[in-house]
C-alpha cells in the first residue's frame, strides 16, 4: 500500500484551492437515487469514498459520468430504474455513509435490504437514530444477521420526530427519506451544519419543499416526486480548516482558495490565539506565521458552529510545538485521539485521559515511521510532519484517500517537500 515521505523544515507559500465537500457530496449523491431524472453536481471532490459509493449506486441502478469542465469536476448520476433495493456488506462496509441509502430506497421503492455500516475506528456511532426516524415515518424494520430489512408498501408519511442528540447523519437521512413522505414532517433537535444547508438546497432545486435548514428545526413537506437538478457542492470546510493549520504549522503565508472562512471561524480564532495572523478574503482565508513559536491554546470539540471534531487531530499536530500546555477536549467521538501515541512517535508530549489529552509543546520534532489509523488522524501525522526535523513516513494513507483530493501536490505547490511512495494495492475494505 501506498505511504507519503515528508521532509520538515520547508515553509508554506503559495495557494491552495479548496475542494468540493466530501462529506456533502455523498449525501448528494445519495440523493440522486430520488429522482428517475438526473442530478448533475458540480464541484465534485474525487475521492476514494465518492468512488465507493459510486459502484453501491451503480449496483442500485444508477449511471454515473464523470466530467472534467473548464469550471471544474462534475459528476452525472441518473438513476431511471431502481433495479435493486439491496445494499450488500461488501459495498456498504467500505465506507459509512453508504448506509444513507436506505432512506431514499424505501421513499422510491417502498422496500429495501441494506448492511449495517462499517466506518472509522472512531468509537460507536450506532444507526439507531436513523432507524428510528425511519420507523417514525412509517417504515417497518428488522434487522437480520447484520442487514436492515425495511418495508413501506403504502409508503412513507410525515411525522414529529424529535432527535434525543444532535446526529448530523440521522438529520441528513431523515431528511432524504421525508421528502417523498405524504404530509409533513417536522424535524427538532437537528444539526446545523453547513451540509446540512448544503443538502437542503439541492433537494428544493430537485422539487422538495424545506424550511429551516440550518436550524434545530426542518420542517418538509412532501411531494409526490423529485425532478432532476444542478447543483454545486459547497466547499470542503474540514479541508479548508486543514491547510489552515498546516500553514500555522510550517509557517509562511497560504492563500485557500474557493472556501469560505465563515464555515471555519471557530478554527480561525484558536489559529489567531495561537499567534498566526488570519486574513479574511472574500473568496478564502489567507494563513500566515512568521516563525515565531506558537503559543498554547485549549479547545473544546462541539457540534456546529462549534470547533469541529474532524479538525481537532490536525490541531493537536499543530499545539505539539506551541509553547505551554494546551487541553483538547473530545466531546463529539469516543476514541478519537488514536493519533497520539503516533505524535509521540515524533517526539510530542501528549497524556490522553478518558476524552481529554494534555498536550506540552515541545522545542522540535523528529521524523520517524509512522502509521495513520483514520481519515484526520492520517493527515494530522502530514501535518507534523511538515515541521518535524528530517524525513517523517506516513504508512496506511489509504485512510487520508478518502478525503483529501490531491493532497501531496496541493502541499507540493507551496513548497513542502512531499512525495508519495507507491506500493501494493490495497483491498478496498472498510475502516
Amino acid at each position: 500500500m501506498d505511504r507519503i515521505a515528508i521532509v520538515g523544515g520547508a515553509r508554506l507559500n503559495g495557494s491552495i484551492p479548496i475542494s468540493g465537500a466530501k462529506n456533502s457530496a455523498i449525501k448528494l449523491m445519495a440523493a440522486s437515487l430520488l429522482t428517475d431524472e438526473p442530478l448533475r453536481l458540480t464541484n465534485m471532490p474525487r475521492l476514494a469514498d465518492t468512488r465507493f459509493l459510486g459502484h453501491l449506486l451503480t449496483r442500485l441502478g444508477a449511471i454515473i459520468e464523470e466530467r472534467d469542465t473548464e469550471t471544474g469536476p462534475e459528476t452525472i448520476l441518473h438513476t431511471p430504474e431502481i433495479v435493486s433495493s439491496f445494499a450488500p456488506y461488501d459495498l456498504v462496509r467500505q465506507m459509512r455513509a453508504s448506509f444513507n441509502v436506505l432512506g431514499p430506497l424505501i421513499a422510491r421503492t417502498g422496500h429495501a435490504k441494506v448492511s449495517l455500516p462499517g466506518g472509522c475506528t472512531i468509537g460507536a456511532r450506532p444507526v439507531d437514530l436513523h432507524l428510528q426516524a425511519l420507523e417514525a415515518l412509517g417504515a417497518k424494520i428488522d434487522l437480520h444477521e447484520g442487514y436492515v430489512y425495511a418495508t413501506a408498501p403504502r409508503g412513507l408519511r410525515g411525522a414529529e420526530i424529535e432527535f434525543p442528540f444532535v446526529s448530523v447523519g440521522a438529520t441528513e437521512h431523515a431528511m432524504l427519506a421525508a421528502v417523498l413522505a405524504k404530509g409533513v414532517t417536522v424535524l427538532k433537535n437537528c444539526a446545523c451544519e453547513p451540509e446540512i444547508v448544503d443538502l437542503a438546497e439541492c433537494l428544493t432545486k430537485m422539487g422538495a419543499q424545506i424550511e429551516g435548514e440550518g436550524t434545530t428545526t426542518i420542517t418538509i413537506t412532501g411531494v409526490e416526486r423529485l425532478h432532476g437538478a444542478t447543483h454545486a457542492v459547497i466547499t470542503d470546510r474540514i479541508e479548508a480548516g486543514t491547510y489552515a493549520v498546516a500553514a500555522a504549522m510550517a509557517g509562511g503565508e497560504v492563500r485557500l482558495t474557493n472556501t469560505r472562512a465563515d464555515l471555519i471561524e471557530a478554527l480561525l480564532v484558536k489559529i489567531e490565539e495561537a499567534g498566526a495572523e488570519v486574513e479574511r478574503t472574500n473568496d478564502g482565508v489567507v494563513i500566515r506565521r512568521n516563525g515565531a513559536r506558537l503559543k498554547a491554546v485549549d479547545v473544546d470539540t462541539g457540534v456546529y458552529p462549534g470547533f469541529a471534531t474532524d479538525l481537532q487531530a490536525q490541531f493537536m499536530a499543530l499545539m505539539t510545538l506551541a509553547d505551554g500546555e494546551s487541553v483538547i477536549r473530545e466531546h463529539i467521538f469516543e476514541n478519537r485521539f488514536m493519533h497520539a501515541p503516533e505524535l509521540a512517535r515524533l517526539g510530542a508530549d501528549i497524556a490522553v485521559s478518558g476524552g481529554e489529552a494534555r498536550v506540552r509543546g515541545v522545542e522540535q520534532l523528529e521524523g520517524a515511521p509512522v502509521m495513520a489509523t483514520d481519515l484526520r488522524a492520517s493527515v494530522s501525522l502530514v501535518i507534523a510532519g511538515l515541521a518535524a526535523r528530517g524525513e517523517t513516513i506516513v504508512s496506511r494513507v489509504y485512510h487520508l484517500d478518502r478525503g483529501f483530493e490531491r493532497l501531496e501536490e496541493k502541499l507540493g505547490a507551496c513548497g513542502a517537500n512531499v512525495r508519495r511512495i507507491k506500493g501494493e494495492a490495497v483491498p478496498e475494505i472498510g475502516e
